[in-house]
């Protein structure tokens, strides 16, 4: 049985992840940390888990928690999550991360998105990239894994067979993706209010997302990406459109997609001519995937979706965890 700790367990992610670990038969949960609410009952934030988790919530100690803990999860705010997993790592602990910092490779490229200098720049060298489906065998070896964003999860498994098979036009890509609110996160902010999302739809960061840089990073493309809030709590829904390099049938096409996810148990391309949609992948850690293109036959059209909380976010840090800790990668998952 290996043993985990959760520093930051009162948001969103924190939550969910607290779901996907209570049942996991290989783990044991130790330590849950909030600055904010240290003493509660972590049943008394997340009133779900009541008689599920006894745990009390507790200020974050990493000489303390560091020294039973095989792992722990950071659901920390960006620049602090860098701090705090500098600490965990001197003291032996595996680290997922589920902030942004360390998912940029450039120290510099990461101050001019988030605004604020990395705490560690000499650490983002060592992290992994937490996609499994591109990196596995380097994640079961690494001892400090990025996580990756939501949007950047949905949109590169989407765009990623175009462009690793060189099917379209270099630059081509647009990206056109949409999140369900708890996206933003648990924070009071006039944007995310219920009477400002229901029955409402927009377009925000329009000239550049946190995001993009990663996006781009992942597939080694240039790509126009801009998100949207859904007025939903969970789920996002990503369309790449792309101009084709070559002729191609919507037929093969979709065989590209089934060949390329062929041995990937969470992401599944769909029959030719179906698509995606978000209920079918909420509370869950696939992706769904369908393809086809314009009725001119120039343009490929590729929709995916996911949970934003769950491969966009903590089912994906748990399948993460499984590789590292040695567990079959689906499990706790299905």
């Amino acid at each position: 049985m290996k043993t985990v700790s959760i520093i930051g367990a009162t948001g969103y992610t924190g939550g969910e992840l607290l779901r996907y670990l209570i049942p996991h038969p290989g783990v044991k949960i130790v330590h849950v940390t909030s600055e904010s609410s240290s003493g509660k009952k972590i049943s008394a934030v997340h009133q779900d888990l009541l008689g599920k988790i006894s745990l009390t919530l507790e200020k974050n100690n990493p000489e303390k928690i560091a020294k039973d803990s095989d792992l722990v999860f950071l659901c920390l705010p960006h620049a602090e999550s860098a701090a705090t997993a500098k600490k965990y790592l001197d003291a032996g602990v595996k680290v997922i991360d589920l902030s942004a910092d360390f998912r940029l490779k450039d120290a510099k490229l990461y101050e001019k998105w988030y605004k604020v200098q990395h705490p560690h720049p000499q650490l983002l060298s060592q992290a992994v990239y937490g996609l499994p489906e591109f990196y596995r065998e380097k994640i079961k070896k690494a001892k400090l894994i990025a996580n990756p964003g939501c949007y950047s999860t949905t949109s590169i498994l989407t765009a990623a067979p175009l462009v690793k098979h060189k099917l379209v036009v270099k630059n081509s890509i647009v990206i056109d993706a949409k999140s369900g609110v708890s996206g933003a996160g648990k924070k009071v902010d006039a944007r995310y209010i219920f009477c400002e999302t229901h029955e409402n739809f927009l377009a925000y960061g329009v000239s550049g997302h946190r995001h993009l840089p990663e996006i781009e990073d992942q597939l080694g493309a240039k790509v126009v990406f801009v998100p949207h809030l859904l007025p939903v709590n969970r789920g996002i829904l990503s369309t790449v459109y792309a101009k084709l390099a070559r002729k191609i049938s919507a037929k093969d096409l979709r065989e590209v997609y089934a060949d390329f996810y062929k041995d990937e148990t969470f992401v599944q391309v769909l029959e030719e001519g179906k698509y995606p949609e978000l209920k079918s992948v909420q509370h869950s850690n696939f992706c769904q995937i369908g393809v086809g293109l314009d009725s001119k036959g120039e343009t490929a059209i590729a929709v995916g979706v996911t949970d934003n909380l769950g491969k966009g976010a903590s089912s994906q840090a748990v399948q993460n965890m499984n590789l590292v800790l040695g567990f079959k990668e689906e499990t706790g998952l299905i």
